[in-house]
């Protein structure tokens, strides 16, 4: 953003302000919503601050009417000096690491790529939180990942499940998670760590599993396409709404004391469920149209992650409301709505 409009909104008047990493993500776009609509002035940190990410984030029906609010800035997290200058300079009271990267089969091809990501960034983060806490209150929040417990011994996991990362992934997650732990306990930095099971929305990206199958369902029964393939689906996984999820981050900064949590709804479900849901919304049978490969699968797969949300209920007051069945007709509906609006673009 240009330094003319980031010094007009540092001297206006006082409000809360947030800075939010991976804004243009799913997280971030609902999450930026949330603190606009609660009065904040919120900042993004992302890479391309002028990209179609950035210009669709600044038009959701949430964002758009608080524009004077919202200011994105150009940087790589990766880069120690360039976040410290930017943290200093926005001087936030809430700091929330959404950035990532978060797609676990990439994390195998690229783990070098993913620890700088998921860990160094972090650790860049924490130290200019660290700095700025020096002159006033800074509380920070990590997305951290149910992929830590990797396939734990017990079911469901709760915030005591010991950490047992089965991908590069979840191994940066899991650097993250002590890092933050780190500072909270060696240098009394508010900071909590989120550990978010699966949370799924219309705005997930089509590479993710839940997207690309009710993607599929959706230019399935509109003639566009006529299978799919996936890998393994058996695997079990505790699916919510992100929309809900991103709430449940503000409550742990407005907390009276840094802590972490297990967000999840306590219910799991495998890929036939998914597959199952989906395709019965648009009529069809997913039987008949689905496919598997190997090559889809994983090095190492991770079988069943099922939360266990009691503590941030009982602490926070939140819980998932939205249903899984709710959730996968949410995001089916949406993905016909975009086949259709291709098919009559086309």
């Amino acid at each position: 953003m240009r330094p003319s409009r980031l010094k007009r909104l540092l001297a206006g008047e006082a409000m809360k302000r947030a800075l939010v990493t991976g804004i243009t993500g799913q997280d971030g776009s609902y999450l930026t919503e949330s603190l606009l609509a609660a009065g904040y002035e919120v900042h993004g940190l992302t890479r391309d601050p002028a990209g179609a990410k950035a210009a669709a984030l600044q038009d959701l029906p949430g964002v758009r009417p608080h524009a004077d609010r919202l200011a994105l800035h150009g940087a790589d997290a990766t880069d120690g000096a360039a976040v410290s200058r930017l943290v200093g300079e926005v001087a936030p009271q809430q700091i929330y690491n959404l950035a990532a990267q978060s797609h676990i089969g990439e994390s195998f091809k690229s783990p070098a790529g993913t620890v700088a990501a998921n860990a160094l960034a972090v650790a860049n983060l924490l130290e200019a939180a660290r700095s700025l806490s020096e002159r006033q209150e800074v509380r920070f929040y990590q997305a951290s990942s149910s992929e830590l417990f990797g396939s734990p011994d017990v079911v469901p996991q709760t915030e005591r499940t010991p950490l047992r990362p089965q991908n590069p992934y979840a191994s940066a997650k899991t650097c993250a998670y002590h890092l933050v732990r780190n500072y909270r306990d060696g240098y009394g930095l508010f900071a909590c760590n989120g550990i978010l099971f699966n949370h799924e929305s219309p705005r997930r990206p089509p590479n993710y599993v839940t997207r690309k199958i009710t993607l599929a369902a959706a230019r399935i029964a509109a003639g566009r396409q006529e299978t799919v393939t996936l890998g393994w689906l058996g695997a079990a996984r505790d699916w919510g709404y992100a929309k809900e999820y991103v709430e449940a981050m503000r409550l742990m900064l407005s907390a009276d004391a840094p802590d972490d949590y297990v967000i999840a709804t306590g219910v799991a479900h495998t890929i036939e469920d998914l597959l199952a849901a989906a395709f019965d919304r648009v009529g069809l049978d997913w039987r008949q149209h689905v496919k598997t490969d190997p090559a889809f699968e994983r090095p190492t797969e991770v079988k069943n992650l099922r939360g266990d949300p009691s503590k941030v209920e009982r602490a926070l007051g939140w819980r998932a409301e939205t249903t899984f069945e709710e959730l996968v007709r949410l995001m089916v509906d949406a993905d016909v709505k975009r086949v259709a609006a291709e098919r009559n673009a086309s």
